[in-house]
């Protein structure tokens, strides 16, 4: 089905999602991106050929996809997420990056930096054999030895959207997984030296990739 109108996010859904506090908090909702609108986004994504994490502006991307980064960034989904965890964002700085191939050595386990206050993850992909199996699913951790040692678990698919405060118990990771996985990562950065540096870093990195080939 094809979208000419701009993608609205199911913001309903998240102001209605439960936070669950183990193993840390976290909200989790499902269909953040409609079905319809989520076909016509990932036919319309480039098809990444290598790993790790492209900002936009190293991208060539669709005005249905550029729409859902801008919406992403703006004021709905930042108060929404103020309030679900009672959090003052008014001033932190964002940071976006895609995702579209996961290589043999992602999904490790680790705590996000301590310059992100908020990680989002948004999954754009389809149903399939490989998430059924569980490979390459997010999995929220009790520790930060063992990827079997979960307690929930986030296939990465269907739009779904995962929020959760960074912290230094926030272990993550996922069972290996090669392939095409698409995810949109927005972080609520922290206001400091540190997140500042991250930051030029992350813009350092836009310009590397804009002068190679992402796509």
């Amino acid at each position: 089905m094809t979208v000419t109108t701009p993608i609205r996010p199911d913001y309903a859904a998240l102001e209605a999602a439960q936070v669950s506090d183990t193993p840390f908090a976290h909200v989790v909702v499902r269909n953040f991106i409609r079905p319809d609108d989520l076909a016509a986004l990932v036919a319309s994504l480039p098809e990444l050929s290598s790993g790790g994490s492209f900002p936009p502006s190293a991208l060539t991307l669709s005005p249905l996809a550029q729409g859902l980064i801008a919406e992403l960034e703006g004021p709905v989904l930042r108060q929404a997420i103020a309030r679900k965890f009672a959090l003052d964002l008014d001033d932190a700085p964002t940071m976006l990056t895609l995702r579209g191939r996961t290589r043999a050595k992602d999904g490790r386990i680790h705590c996000d930096s301590v310059a992100k206050r908020v990680t989002v993850l948004l999954y754009l992909n389809p149903a399939s054999e490989a998430w059924a199996r569980q490979e390459g699913c997010l999995r929220l951790l009790r520790g930060p030895d063992d990827v079997e040692d979960y307690a929930a678990e986030i296939p990465p698919v269907d739009g779904t959207l995962l929020i959760f405060p960074n912290g230094p118990t926030t272990w993550h990771g996922h069972r290996q997984y090669v392939g095409r996985r698409y995810t949109i990562q927005l972080n609520y950065m922290e206001n400091d030296a540190k997140a500042r540096s991250e930051l030029r870093r992350h813009r350092l990195s836009a310009l590397a990739k804009r002068l190679s080939p992402a796509a």
